[in-house]
């Protein structure tokens, strides 16, 4: 194998592991099934990151529906929507900007949580490292350079938004694997672009005037 094809059978390697953690990371966020626990123990024991080995093994014993919607459902601690921590965006504008990504990409995720909450973008970024990876498969390197592209800006613009105020607000929430779910997404995430607002304001739903203002507390 020739220097080029071990650096780009590296950045392959690298992509796919980066790929499993970010799933990983979006089904923590994703509300508990049993179907939820077995897909989260056979990724955990692909990865070797220890952070999230260990906030998939407590999941095992302490998430529940209960407890999911106690912290990230209207009044809870720890809101999981991007649009609780921004500042004025119009709720039809963040959504438009998130839909605009995913079409795209072709990413149309299986869940019933709205587009702007923490699991569908968490995934988002490990469909993005997918796909990048399956672009260097292919010999399709400008391909691949475009979609890390995107997903660093998508990180930077939208990720890093919620990853500090729901890492400390999970801290606070009592759940231990969720904690260590927000304490893996941070590393993860730079520092935001503006300084973000506090949790805890109210949960918008899609059929809400979508010109609202995200504000402050």
């Amino acid at each position: 194998m020739n220097p080029q094809s071990m650096k780009t059978q590296t950045r392959k390697d690298r992509l796919l592991n980066e790929a499993a953690k970010w799933r990983l990371i979006s089904l923590l966020f994703d509300r508990p099934t049993e179907v939820w626990r077995k897909h989260v123990a056979e990724l955990a024991s692909s990865i070797g990151d220890e952070t999230l080995k260990l906030a998939a093994e407590t999941a095992q014993k302490e998430a529940t529906e209960g407890l999911y919607h106690s912290i990230f459902g209207p009044g809870g601690p720890a809101p999981a929507r991007e649009v609780s921590y921004c500042r004025l965006v119009q709720l039809g504008q963040l959504l438009s900007e998130l839909a605009g990504y995913y079409d795209a990409f072709a990413y149309s995720p299986h869940t019933s949580e709205v587009i702007d909450h923490v699991s569908v973008e968490a995934g988002f970024i490990g469909y993005l490292r997918l796909k990048e990876a399956y672009a260097l498969d292919c010999g399709e390197t400008e391909h691949a350079d475009v979609t890390a592209e995107a997903a660093e800006r998508f990180l930077s613009e939208h990720l890093s938004r919620i990853a500090k105020p729901l890492a400390d607000a999970l801290k606070e929430s009592g759940s231990l694997y969720l904690a260590l779910a927000g304490s893996a997404l941070l590393s993860r995430t730079g520092p935001p672009k503006d300084k973000p607002v506090r949790p805890g304001l109210p949960i918008l739903q899609d059929s809400e005037d979508s010109s609202l203002h995200c504000g402050e507390i």
